[in-house]
């Protein structure tokens, strides 16, 4: 199933919206509010959840897309839940390593666990995007049109939260159902693709990326500067992932 694109595994452990909740695929005990679904915040989730429940659930969760024949090319994480914990950026780290897939690297602003967690995953051999490009909860139009134009060299993830509009959307997510809809229109517009194309912008994929994660080269070796240096600067063209 979608042979030939870019689908990762969105590693959840919250569930956070009041009318649209959903329960682990493992059952674990410290995964569970007193409603039985995942914690409804990333806060809640941190100071309950066990590192080895965990372990066992999120790689569950991609055993799961492999069992529907997902052809997995990378993880990320819901809510960013592994920024608040060590151990769960290890882990993190771990099923990455395991399953020989690049990880999406979300790098706040002064966060120094998160630059201490980059490096981490680099000496492990790990790829990620250099950077991403995280419009929310901004306009991604407006946002992309800003920042694409003075992408530095190396490969740059732009990454927006496209949903389709509809009953669906607008029961869950009351608060940015908009935004939503108008990132799922931005990503489809020429005008984006002109965008990338003026500024000599190369399109890649996860799909080069895990290809490189899973090439012969040693672990030092093996980086972005190695997907070709013809492709850079480059993006990874990103929405949310299974």
């Amino acid at each position: 199933m979608f042979q030939g694109l870019s689908v990762g595994v969105h590693l959840t452990l919250t569930s956070e919206y009041r009318g649209y909740r959903w329960r682990g695929l493992t059952g674990g005990a410290s995964l569970r509010d007193k409603e039985g679904f995942f914690p409804a915040t990333t806060r809640n989730a941190l100071d309950q959840i066990s590192a080895a429940e965990a372990r066992a659930e999120l790689r569950t969760q991609i055993e799961t897309a492999h069992s529907w024949s997902v052809d997995v090319t990378h993880l990320d994480v819901h809510m960013d839940f592994v920024q608040g914990r060590s151990d769960l950026y290890d882990l993190y780290f771990d099923l990455a390593e395991e399953f020989r897939l690049p990880v999406r690297m979300i790098l706040r602003k002064g966060a120094k666990e998160d630059v201490q967690a980059r490096a981490r995953a680099k000496s492990r051999g790990l790829l990620f995007a250099d950077r991403v490009i995280y419009p929310w909860p901004r306009r991604t139009r407006d946002v992309f049109a800003e920042e694409i134009p003075k992408l530095a060299a190396g490969v740059t993830e732009i990454f927006a939260h496209p949903v389709l509009d509809g009953e669906e959307l607008r029961a869950y997510d009351r608060t940015y159902a908009d935004l939503r809809a108008h990132d799922a229109l931005c990503l489809i517009d020429p005008e984006l693709s002109d965008l990338l194309n003026q500024n000599n912008i190369k399109r890649v994929s996860y799909c080069e990326i895990r290809e490189l994660q899973r090439s012969d080269l040693p672990p030092v070796s093996r980086n972005s500067e190695n997907l070709d240096e013809k492709m850079r600067p480059s993006t990874i063209q990103g929405g949310e992932a299974i």
